[in-house]
């Protein structure tokens, strides 16, 4: 038998409470707080889950990032018609736009950091066919 699990991206920064309201309203979602308390969820209606934890001694990534490093990050997709909306949000809230200079078309990807300094991408939604 398989054992049952749920998977998670968890996301070091020095504030996670900051950073996990960062989030919560950029996805409409709600933080809740894990069992330890460096450790916070941020839960969305829609799927979307993610965690914020605690990490003291945290060097932020940096973008465009080093010939020898992995970094990962986060790809939020937006419907076409809402993408120039969703860029306004994520930088009222605190992002910075870190590479936007191919704006629009269906390729359109437009790369930010988070207040902690994650990167994480725009991107156009790619519409699903109809049956």
């Amino acid at each position: 038998m398989t054992v049952a699990k749920t998977s998670v991206l968890v996301l070091d920064c020095a504030e996670p409470e900051a950073l996990a309201e960062f989030y919560a309203t950029l996805l409409d979602a709600r933080t809740q707080p894990g069992a330890d308390p460096d450790f916070i969820e941020v839960v969305g209606l829609d799927g979307a889950h993610l965690a914020i934890r605690r990490d003291h001694g945290l060097a932020p990534p940096s973008w465009p990032r080093p010939d020898d490093s992995q970094q990962a990050h986060l790809r939020l997709l937006v419907a076409r018609h809402d993408m120039d909306e969703a860029e306004r949000e994520a930088i009222g809230l605190g992002a910075r736009p870190l590479d936007t200079k191919d704006n629009g078309g269906p390729g359109d990807v437009r790369i930010y950091s988070d207040p902690a300094g994650h990167p994480f991408s725009l991107a156009v939604r790619r519409d699903r066919p109809r049956c």
